[in-house]
């Protein structure tokens, strides 16, 4: 009975994410051997659960209305980007001019107007996102890739050409062209890591940053199981059998695409607020794939995810990050070791995935 009760555990659980997790352990344990700060690890570990968990939530409305992980999710990125330096630009106009004497609250209008105008701005971009991804059903994943890959590469023009004055956020020699990496100390740095936050020893806990990813999952959650989220999923399940009971198919699909735009451009606010900096240029080219590779991780198909997948996989996958990238550089100081186990343990995840979807259909 123990026997088959461990075998139901393991199944139910997935032996890959008991071997990850286990991996984890085993890392944390080296880290404390070569007298490294544990605490500060775990810190760290927690911080990037909340940093990259909204992004990795964005995956869970796209798979449930059936174009399934969305690669594409830097479109969204793309749109929070702009809603963000939007906010900068308005903030070095004085637009916060009546608040300030309370730095606090500039910095929390700042990033309350940068997430409104992400949502917007993703929104659109996800609306026309998905009606184009409704004229290559079936092709989904392999077009969402390139055109997140080149709605980056316009971007790349666009942040040198768009009217953007703020000082911290162009080049300061020829006063035109936005720079790579502009610094949000002056907006809103660390806004929600600073909320409420404290410490437990050395490892600190981000609590406004914890909070705001736990609430955007609870309605996420919650719109799953309302009418409309469980229209989206029969959609996504089954189109066919969707179709003959009356649902839009097609409307779905744009839904659910929607959604998982306007969650990228929220979580790459966050993301930023949390970092300290925004990123342009090609830096976002790629953030689809780990967002990918974390939901997958967690217990998700290319069909089916639940909000359980986003909590544990983007613990799991963005914990080894945060300690199997500086344990690595310790004990091997010498070439990119990091950046190699990164793009083996993310592209790793994404083909094992792929291949158990490709079981699950036989």
């Amino acid at each position: 009975m123990g026997a088959t009760s461990i075998k139901k555990t393991i199944k139910n659980f997935g032996l890959p994410r008991i071997i990850i997790f286990s991996f984890f352990v085993l890392l944390m344990i080296t880290a404390g051997i070569i007298n490294m700060d544990v605490q500060s690890l775990m810190g760290d570990v927690i911080r990037r659960w909340g940093m990259y968990g909204i992004l990795v939530l964005a995956m869970v409305p796209g798979i449930q209305s059936g174009i399934g992980p969305n690669f594409g999710v830097t479109i969204g990125i793309v749109g929070g980007l702009l809603g963000a330096l939007i906010s900068v630009e308005l903030r070095s106009n004085d637009f916060f001019a009546a608040y300030a004497s309370n730095p606090t609250l500039v910095a929390m209008m700042s990033i309350l107007v940068a997430l409104v105008l992400a949502v917007i701005i993703s929104s659109v971009f996800g609306i026309l996102y998905g009606m184009l991804l409704n004229r290559v059903k079936g092709s989904e994943m392999t077009v969402s890739t390139y055109v997140g890959f080149s709605v980056v590469a316009l971007m790349n023009i666009m942040w040198l050409i768009l009217p953007f004055r703020s000082q911290t956020s162009i080049w300061p020699i020829a006063q035109e062209g936005l720079r790579n990496t502009i610094s949000l100390e002056a907006d809103f740095s660390n806004v929600f890591n600073n909320l409420l936050g404290f410490y437990i020893g050395r490892t600190y806990i981000p609590t406004g940053l914890l909070l705001m990813f736990f609430l955007l999952c609870v309605l996420v959650w919650l719109f799953t199981k309302s009418r409309i989220g469980a229209m989206m999923a029969a959609a996504g399940t089954n189109p066919i059998y969707a179709k003959a009971s009356g649902i839009n198919v097609n409307r779905m699909r744009i839904l659910g695409t929607t959604i998982s735009t306007a969650l990228g451009g929220v979580g790459i606010v966050m993301y930023a607020q949390s970092f300290g900096f925004l990123q342009l240029y090609n830096a976002p080219q790629m953030m689809g794939f780990s967002c990918v590779a974390s939901i997958l991780i967690g217990g998700a198909s290319i069909r089916k995810a639940r909000i359980f997948n986003v909590l544990l996989g983007t613990f799991l996958f963005h914990g080894i990050m945060a300690v199997a990238l500086p344990v690595a550089n310790n004990l091997i100081p010498e070439g990119n070791l990091s950046e190699i186990l990164r793009i083996i343990i993310s592209n790793g995840i994404i083909l094992y995935a792929l291949s158990k979807s490709k079981e699950e259909g036989k």
